[in-house]
């Protein structure tokens, strides 16, 4: 399929396909036509993110999927605003079709970088790096605090726990391999646990990757006034709260569950630019592999041993 010439007006991308191994198949499909807010990128990297992989059940045959990666621009914005043509970026376009050979994105979404980064670094921040970011930020001043990361070694739980520590918090880690806690001792984590049952003392604010009983478990180690963010569901089980949970008192008085959508957060550009930018922040090992391995990857389940799977985009000829 890589060697497939072009004619100018298609590319190639992966698309939806029920019954293809891991539910697609590469195949030429239409240029992007860029809306005048968005730039044309050249893809170069993406890092599927587990929420593009739960996506794929229900995308309709033939949907582009893919949020997020690196890449450089070949045409800016229409009117007039974002990187220009020829520089790095990251981006994020929670529309999906990023997992192509090029893609139209909204240029408040898509932030310049620096030109010796390299493509497979840079594709594994937009999404992860950014979530943790606006998480812990809505926590305000974390100096002093308590703050629970509920699946810490999951992309967003890393730099999570990497930006918390920075901010003069005493990070409280979860994670369910004992044999990650010393990782993460590194990355800034004070203590670690493999429950949130475990841990003995009330929390100022919780970061849930995971849900289920975990975040049930998070819930009721907030002090009063403190919010858990749910921000994951990879327990794949439902929340059941007992009896009671929810009922105030002196010492659980005015706690509080909430959420957030990437896509809607203002303001993304400079962050990402920022944390694109940041050499000390740690994204683990990072395993790279040619996309046209991507399917093949999906259908054994979309495994992630160590760090995280990033697949290089094939460019047949000069753009």
């Amino acid at each position: 399929m890589t060697n497939i010439e072009t004619d100018g007006l298609s590319m190639l991308a992966w698309t939806t396909t029920p019954g293809s191994p891991g539910g697609l198949t590469l195949r030429e499909v239409p240029e992007p036509a860029p809306l005048p807010h968005e730039v044309l990128v050249r893809v170069e990297a993406f890092a599927p993110n587990p929420g593009d992989i739960a996506a794929l059940a229900a995308a309709p045959p033939g949907a582009i999927p893919g949020w997020d990666g690196s890449g450089v621009v070949l045409e800016p914005a229409a009117d007039g605003h974002g990187p220009a043509a020829g520089e790095r970026v990251i981006f994020l376009g929670l529309s999906a079709r990023g997992w192509a050979q090029r893609r139209a994105v909204p240029h408040a979404m898509t932030a310049a970088t620096s030109t010796d980064t390299p493509w497979e670094r840079l594709a594994t921040l937009p999404v992860p790096a950014t979530t943790a970011l606006r998480a812990v930020r809505r926590f305000g001043s974390v100096l002093g605090r308590r703050l629970l990361v509920v699946g810490a070694t999951s992309a967003v739980g890393r730099f999570a726990v990497q930006l918390a520590a920075r901010s003069g918090a005493w990070v409280v880690a979860v994670a369910r391999d004992e044999r990650q806690h010393e990782a993460l001792r590194r990355l800034g984590a004070h203590e670690t646990h493999t429950t949130p049952a475990s841990v003995g003392s009330r929390v100022h604010g919780a970061i849930d990757m995971i849900g289920g009983q975990h975040l049930v478990d998070a819930f009721a180690l907030l002090e009063p006034g403190a919010t858990a963010i749910a921000l994951g569901h990879a327990a794949g089980a439902d929340e059941r709260f007992p009896y009671g949970a929810f009922v105030a008192d002196p010492t659980t008085a005015d706690r509080s569950i909430t959420t957030f959508f990437l896509g809607a957060e203002p303001h993304l550009a400079d962050e990402m630019a920022w944390l694109a930018a940041d050499r000390q922040l740690q994204i683990g090992d990072i395993d790279a592999r040619p996309w046209t391995e991507l399917a093949t990857w999906v259908q054994h389940g979309a495994p992630r041993d160590s760090g995280r799977v990033v697949f290089r985009v094939d460019h047949p000829r000069a753009i």
